[in-house]
């Protein structure tokens, strides 16, 4: 599976899971507000899909965020490496 090892998507998909939980979020609390199913929110914090631009806004939005810092984000993660 390519998206296996992506580092992209697992900095992505850690970003995404870190976020929101410090935003005190279950997954189905972004899920309603990005406009997603919670199944879509745990496979995309499983790294087992690529997200769309169209829902990183959604979920930015659902952790009232912009989409460019989550981006950032995920992009200093690459350049930090997994955390231990």
């Amino acid at each position: 599976m390519e998206n296996a090892t992506n580092p992209l998507l697992d900095s992505f998909a850690r970003v995404l899971r870190q976020r929101r939980l410090a935003a005190g979020l279950s997954q189905e609390e972004l899920a309603h507000r990005a406009g997603l199913s919670m199944r879509y929110v745990s496979l995309l914090e499983s790294r087992k899909h690529m997200p769309s631009l169209d829902t990183m806004q959604g979920l930015a939005r659902g952790l009232g965020m912009s989409l460019t810092d989550l981006v950032s984000e995920a992009e200093a993660g690459l350049r930090d490496g997994p955390e231990t």
